[in-house]
């Protein structure tokens, strides 16, 4: 490594002192044709990163909107119209804010198209599933051939979903929380003591 790192430093050393002095530089052969295929795969290692990513910020995002809506909901039908307007929307206003749709650079990033939450009251648990629909990664480099051709028989579904999310766009990736019902903490006794 130490040797190659050397070499390098030796060429560009020696291309920026005949830029210097006026004479044309060689272009290196390493520079000139293995450039554009480091770019490509910096280029797509970015975008399977912005998937990795996406799919943490979605798990951070689910736990505090079910963990919130746990906390502040009421199981009374009387403040049932506050919990679906007022904490519903607040709760969907800060994850679409962690998530990224508020800024223009993280949204392209993470190619992000819409973001839902849906909340499912039972008797016993609360189901609140956050669900993102992407659009396409514009790889087009990686889309030039169908995805029969691409995913053809020792690959799968898995397959199938990535040239997908890659190529087609609008993925929806959804994560289900589920929550018991609680209203207000009620201070616990021990039976016997008073």
């Amino acid at each position: 490594m130490k040797k190659t790192m050397k070499t390098i430093s030796g060429r560009l050393a020696r291309a920026a002192s005949c830029l210097m002095e006026g004479r044309p530089g060689q272009a290196m052969t390493e520079v000139v044709l293995l450039f554009p295929l480091f770019l490509l795969i910096v280029f797509i290692t970015a975008k399977i990163f912005a998937l990795l990513v996406l799919i943490q910020k979605l798990e951070i995002a689910s736990y505090y909107a079910a963990r919130r809506w746990q906390l502040e909901s009421h199981l009374n039908a009387d403040q049932a119209v506050w919990d679906e307007n007022t904490l519903k929307k607040d709760i969907e206003k800060n994850v679409r804010k962690y998530i990224g749709f508020d800024k223009p650079a993280v949204s392209k990033f993470l190619n992000l198209k819409e973001m839902k939450i849906e909340v499912v009251r039972t008797q016993v648990w609360n189901v609140i599933t956050l669900t993102v629909t992407t659009s396409p990664a514009g790889v087009k480099m990686l889309c030039k051939y169908p995805s029969q051709a691409v995913c053809a028989h020792p690959y799968g579904k898995a397959c199938a979903d990535g040239y997908a999310y890659l190529c087609q766009g609008g993925k929806s990736m959804e994560v289900i929380k589920y929550v018991p019902n609680r209203d207000r903490p009620i201070q616990f006794v021990l039976p016997g003591l008073k």
